[in-house]
């Protein structure tokens, strides 16, 4: 046992030898590795985008960004921990509401604001779970729903954030367009790299490996002595705050929020969309259906109700038939993973005995 800790431990960068035994275990593949060069290539374009780019792309980037953050966020909760939230645009609004506040009432720099408001779904977080986990499968969903209308019209009511006419982030009035654009764009690719990145990290440590337990059979997995309420309880707060994250990236670029649009229960829908169609219990899935959803709203978002029915009507397909959605299908037929999370056994020859000075006799 002794060995395999010490072996699971170890950098997964590099091969591991295994004791006594002719192979070598790796987890990183060539498909891994060319993912990996990709995203960096990504995020650096990303980063030099003020420079270049013009005002609508920087925008059209950011709000794709926020699409990967949040269906991320909702897969961990749904693929992972067996928790299904059609109520996430809670921690969404409150964060938004938040920065505003934190920016125009008190005078914080509204940069630092997007940074200090996450508390504030995270003390959401804890009352709220505290009441949801009583509740089980369609009830929680439900659940979740009611505690984001609650705060929808709490803020409608409100006059101390605006009522139902909404916040204009004023204080941002002292930074150009061009440093927004910079500010708010640093911000995009910080929050992917927290999100994918810290997702990544996570399913690839100890708790990866029981949310992965948790997801097949919570039961079995409660008597492998895995703490299911726990684990699902830091897992919904990871959520809250990761959810929040975009709240307050989307409305800092937005510069208004209203509680009609920062509770709006589209973005649940969104969620749902991205994650069923890429592939629910991955972390390639959110980020295919992420693009997906994208480029169809700029194509086909136009036609309204009908593109809105016609990506329910696939979502439904989606799980009905391919409930492993496209990057499922993909790995049906090819096993190249971009984040992987096993470890591979890569068998070699043993040494042999014959030298090659030795001539036959």
């Amino acid at each position: 046992m002794n060995a395999i800790s010490a072996a699971m431990n170890t950098s997964a960068s590099a091969p591991l030898a295994v004791a006594g035994s002719p192979a070598q275990v790796q987890r990183h593949t060539a498909s891994s590795r060319v993912a990996l060069s990709l995203c960096v290539l990504a995020v650096a374009v990303m980063l030099s985008m003020p420079w270049w780019a013009d005002s609508g792309l920087i925008r059209s980037v950011i709000e794709l960004s926020c699409y990967v953050v949040v269906a991320q966020m909702w897969n961990l909760l749904a693929g992972y921990a067996g928790l299904v939230s059609v109520g996430q645009q809670a921690y969404i609004g409150v964060a938004g509401y938040a920065l505003f506040v934190l920016a125009n009432k008190f005078g914080v720099d509204p940069y630092l604001a997007s940074v200090l408001c996450l508390v504030v779904p995270a003390l959401l977080a804890v009352p709220a779970y505290a009441l949801l986990h009583r509740l089980d499968g369609p009830y929680f969903a439900i659940g979740t729903w009611v505690v984001a209308e609650v705060c929808r019209l709490f803020t409608s009511t409100f006059d101390y954030v605006g009522s139902g006419s909404g916040m204009t982030l004023r204080a941002m009035s002292k930074y150009s367009l061009e440093e927004r654009e910079f500010g708010t764009l640093w911000l995009s690719a910080a929050m992917l790299l927290l999100a994918v990145g810290g997702c990544c990290a996570l399913l690839r440590s100890r708790y990866g490996l029981a949310l992965m337990a948790m997801r097949d059979n919570p039961v079995a997995a409660s008597s492998q002595g895995v703490d299911v309420k726990r684990l699902r309880f830091l897992i919904y707060l990871a959520a809250a705050v990761g959810t929040g994250m975009v709240g307050a990236v989307y409305y800092l670029s937005a510069l208004r929020i209203s509680p009609a649009a920062g509770f709006d229960a589209n973005w649940s829908s969104i969620c749902i969309f991205i994650v069923m169609v890429g592939g629910i219990g991955s972390i390639e899935g959110p980020l295919i259906g992420a693009l997906l959803f994208f480029a169809a709203d700029r194509l086909f978002g136009r036609f309204g109700a009908t593109y809105m029915v016609l990506l329910g009507l696939m979502t439904l397909g989606m799980a009905l038939f391919a409930r492993g959605g496209l990057w499922g299908l993909w790995r049906q037929r090819f096993d190249t993973p971009w984040f992987p999370l096993r470890r591979h056994l890569l068998r070699r020859p043993p040494p042999s005995s014959f030298s090659p000075d030795d001539k036959p006799r």
